[in-house]
This record gives C-alpha cells, structure tokens and sequence, in this order.
C-alpha cells in the first residue's frame, strides 16, 4: 500500500524544505507535490524521490522496514515516522554548521569574512547525505540583496560546500569578493576568466574579470550552494474564506 505522503511531508519539514521548492527541483508544479502529501508519491517516482532524500524506498512507500540504508528499525518511531526529538537518542540528527558573514576589520570601511562565534546553524544530517556534502565542508551564510531574487531572498541562510570550488558552468556559487559575501551563478571564460551572473539579470547585469582581475580583486570561491531557506517576502494579505 502506497502511503508515503505522511513520510514525504515529515521528509521535507526534516530538510527545510518547502513544497514549492522540492516540485522545482523535481520539475512538477507544487500542486503535484500537494497531490503527493495526499494521495502518496507516485510509484513511478518512488525511487528518485528516495534516493534524493537517502530513505529506502520500502520505507518511503509503506513506512516498514529501516528508514536509512544499513539502519535498524529501532531507531524509528511508531508506522515507520522519525522519532521526536526527544525520543531521539542519539542528538545525531541535526549537525551544527557554523555562520560566516562580513566582519569589520581594523582598517575603516573595509570587511573580511569570518566565523560568528557561538553560532550555529542546525540542518537536518538527511540534506548533507542527499547533497553528499562532509559536515567539515558545510559553513552557512546569510544573503544580503536583491541580486538573486527572486530565487533566494535577501536575508535567506545558504548552506555552502567548502569542498567544492570547481566550477561548473550555471552553478550557484558563494565568493568572497575583496573582503564581501557576493552569492552569484558562475561561468568559466578562456584564460582562466569568470562570469559572474545574478538572477535579478534585469537589475544586475554580468560581470566579468579576467585572471588578473580575480587575483588582483582578491576573489575568492568559497563554495558551491547546496542548500538556501527562503521566505516569500511578497506576501499576499489574508483573505476571508
């Protein structure tokens, strides 16, 4: 019996993630994923789905059996459902990624990245093993500006992997750029130049630097963009029902 639309709902609330964001990576329409929560995933998508969100499949369609590949069933709760926090034994679930933004440095008006000291933010153990990102790897940072609206918002925490700098063309990126945070999609240029693209095109357009220009301008990659919680800020107001 396909009843994986309890586990897929608790999957995402796990990952942060929202519904419309999960049909966009799935390319389907959020009513398809609200069709889901409902009526189960459709068997055809069964395993992408569990492969993405490093469930097994037989857990993810009936809730028997581990959840986790090479997982005891003990470590679930009640119909296969995750254990409530404090049914948990371990405190594994959630990992602590540290917060990097612009630090003021000694020279004024000039900023360098750094660590926040005793901050942490907590993502689902679930979203690095899908995204295969080491837990030594992750850092988040906090978006500042429009540039990528209206895909991340500013103000949105990005999870970064610190272990990939290769560039892949299209990718989004986190660079470091003469001290600032700058979040960007990233295209590699003859000669070892970059282009660096925003998805606000219409307000920010391309920039390119040449080798000499990225040494000499002290950017930086830091990582590629795994993971980025984003609110809607246009809300529209409440209506009456």
């Amino acid at each position: 019996m396909n009843t994986s639309g309890d586990r897929l709902r608790v999957l995402l609330r796990e990952c942060h993630l929202s519904a419309t964001d999960f049909a966009a990576n799935r390319k389907v329409t959020p009513q398809h994923v609200n069709n889901w929560f409902k009526r189960g995933i459709p068997m055809a998508r069964m395993e992408e789905v569990a492969e993405l969100l490093s469930v097994n499949v037989r857990w993810l369609r009936s809730g028997d059996g581990p959840k986790h590949p090479g997982e005891s069933r003990d470590k679930n709760g009640l119909n296969g459902l995750p254990k409530t926090r404090s049914e948990r034994s371990n405190g594994r679930d959630e990992l602590d990624m540290p917060v990097f933004t612009e630090l003021q440095t000694q020279s004024p008006g000039r900023t360098a990245l750094g660590e926040i000291p005793n901050h942490k933010v907590r993502l689902a153990r679930q979203v690095l093993e899908a995204m295969d990102v080491e837990q030594h790897n992750a850092i988040c940072v906090a978006m500042v500006g429009n540039s990528m609206a209206d895909k991340i918002q500013d103000g949105s925490l990005i999870g970064v992997d610190r272990g990939r700098t290769h560039v892949i063309d299209g990718e989004m990126y986190a660079l470091e750029h003469d001290g600032m945070l700058r979040v960007k999609y990233l295209y590699r240029l003859p000669g070892g130049a970059l282009r660096l693209r925003s998805h606000n095109a219409a307000e920010y357009p391309d920039e390119i630097f040449s080798a000499e220009q990225i040494q000499e301008q002290n950017i930086h990659i830091l990582g590629w963009i795994f993971w980025w919680s984003t609110l809607n800020n246009r809300r529209h107001p409440a209506t009456m029902p």
